[in-house]
């Protein structure tokens, strides 16, 4: 008999529609996004070039920056009260240490949650209509549609028309219980109602947002059920955070790989002396050889049950892969308690180091080695790692090749997976305190 693994667990709410969507409708009665109201409707249109390499031209007046638009359009929903609390009011810190953990304290974001049973131990589900998904969310949380414009430039309409005739809308929405300033949410297609799973159309969509956006500090995150996803309607998440994440300051050793496989310009390294381990993706011929690579991996992943999370760094260019199993621990008992009394769930913005507590005592003891132990656990094992790294190199093309691997990029010579010694910052601790 086959053993199925649960979690009794209360998911963020990150719509507020969220807790009437298991309520009958007789009709609609509002603007939300399904068939019933958005093929009629108008929306701000963001339509990104063609090449995302190309900069915005200074003398386009009507051009603005992504980020400008995006934050301006989540400000406005901030100053609409459609927000469950103010994340800004939070307060953060960087912890002291050589990788400079981000800490947040948000004691409000665990109280308003719908419960629900979620199954841990399937990656790939199939998308349930009676349960919440995004064509539920009303158009007043939408920031604006997000096209290819299929020009060299980019551009913004404040009200443009749904053009859902042979293809459903990507859309910008924000998330009603917000993590970080500008925490919005990046739904492919969202009428074709596709379940959370990474396809390669999709991931370019997320690469291509980031590359628009242009800015080392606006980054996008996904989350695998499994592995802490909330939802299953396919989604990414972004926000702006004006700090580098500490996985993006650990070190990596470069993986060799053949002449062959090096043709489109992707290349890869391991994550070392970091407590999750992972594979970095950069570089690329196109956004599209890069997105095709990893968007291999996560299907191998998702097809063979091995839950995960995904960063997209760098304006796309630079991309973290986290295999992970602490909701199998979790479901088979193997947390311990302290940890689990912290109601921390190690998502992708946890892991690659910004991590949200939800008491104070927690966020005034944070150090360094309190977030190690509990990021150690997302971890798999040495020897499940290679062995999955393995089988995602087969299934993205990847060869490696039987040359040594490259130094660690920063220095580090040893692949060990311990905390790194805490050096003082030269100011005081709790720097960098938003309150």
């Amino acid at each position: 008999m086959e053993m199925k693994l649960t979690i009794k667990r209360v998911p963020t709410v990150v719509s507020n529609y969220q807790d009437d969507a298991d309520k009958p409708r007789a009709g609609c009665g509002r603007n939300c996004l399904g068939d019933c109201c958005l093929p009629a409707s108008k929306l701000p249109l963001y339509a990104f070039k063609l090449d995302p390499a190309k900069h915005l031209q200074e003398e386009a007046a009507s051009t603005k920056l992504l980020v400008d638009i995006l934050l301006s359009e989540w400000e406005d929903r901030m100053a609409r009260g459609l927000f469950r609390y103010d994340v800004t009011a939070c307060e953060t810190k960087v912890i002291p240490g050589n990788l400079g953990f981000v800490a947040q304290l948000n004691e409000g974001r665990h109280l308003k949650k719908r419960p629900t049973e979620f199954r841990v131990d399937r990656v790939l589900q199939p998308f349930d209509p009676a349960k919440f998904n995004f064509t539920k969310v009303g158009q007043e949380e939408v920031l604006f549609q997000f096209e290819n414009g299929d020009g060299d430039d980019s551009y913004f309409l404040n009200d443009a028309p749904i053009i859902a005739v042979d293809r459903a809308p990507n859309v910008v929405a924000i998330n009603v219980s917000p993590i970080e300033y500008g925490h919005v949410l990046l739904i492919p297609r969202v009428l074709d109602r596709l379940p959370q799973k990474i396809d390669p159309e999709s991931f370019l969509l997320a690469l291509q947002m980031a590359a628009e956006a242009a800015s080392p500090y606006f980054r996008l995150g996904y989350n695998s059920l499994g592995a802490f996803a909330t939802i299953n309607h396919l989604h990414f998440q972004a926000y702006y955070l004006s700090v580098p994440f500490p996985v993006e300051k650990a070190a990596t050793h470069k993986i060799p790989l053949s002449e062959d496989t090096m043709k489109n310009g992707v290349t890869v390294s391991k994550l070392i002396n970091y407590p999750v381990r992972g594979l970095v993706f950069e570089g690329g011929n196109t956004l599209e050889d890069l997105a095709n690579v990893v968007s291999n991996a996560c299907i191998w992943l998702q097809d063979n049950n091995v839950p995960y999370n995904v960063l997209v760094s760098d304006c796309g260019k630079r991309i973290f892969l986290f295999p992970q199993c602490y909701a199998e621990k979790q479901a088979l008992g193997e947390v311990s308690q302290e940890l689990l009394d912290t109601q921390v769930n190690p998502a992708v913005w946890e892991i690659s180091g910004h991590i949200v507590l939800k008491r104070r005592s927690d966020y005034e003891e944070a150090s360094e080695t309190s977030a190690w132990k509990l990021l150690a656990e997302v971890s798999l094992s040495e020897e499940r790692f290679e062995e999955v790294k393995a089988y995602i190199f087969s299934a993205a093309g990847l060869v490696q090749s039987d040359e040594e691997e490259e130094e660690a990029s920063e220095g580090e010579g040893t692949t060990t997976f311990a905390p790194v010694p805490v050096t003082p910052l030269p100011v005081a601790e709790g720097c960098l305190v938003r309150q």
